[in-house]
């Protein structure tokens, strides 16, 4: 079993930045962020393995950068150039072997 809890979310105007942080309650090989918006499916934001391999989702490669540091067995998400349609709940999720183990959600709007 994995405890996750999520921090960091707020609102940001069009451009802005947030770091978004997630605390584990142990090591797991791949960690990573989703973000879902009401009436859509959980969709990927990024990824990343124990050694430090990252995935990207399309729509936030270049802005977003997933980092973790595993002597805290925390994970981070720092968001850059924010846009209107990155306005979602934010979840990380630890892989315990094939079972996802999922925070509370944290809300990111970005608005005017």
């Amino acid at each position: 079993q994995v405890q996750v809890v999520e921090s960091g979310g707020g609102l940001v105007q069009p451009g802005g930045s947030l770091r978004l942080s997630c605390a584990a309650s142990r090591t797991v090989f791949t960690m990573g962020w989703y973000r879902q918006v009401p009436g859509r499916e959980r969709e990927l934001v990024a990824i990343i393995t124990l050694g430090g391999g990252a995935t990207y989702a399309d729509s936030v490669e270049g802005r977003f950068v997933i980092s973790r540091d595993n002597a805290k067995n925390e994970l981070y998400l720092e968001m850059n150039n924010l846009e209107v349609e990155d306005t979602a709940v934010y979840y990380c999720v630890a892989m315990w072997g094939s079972e996802p183990h999922w925070g509370q959600g944290t809300q990111v709007t970005v608005s005017s």
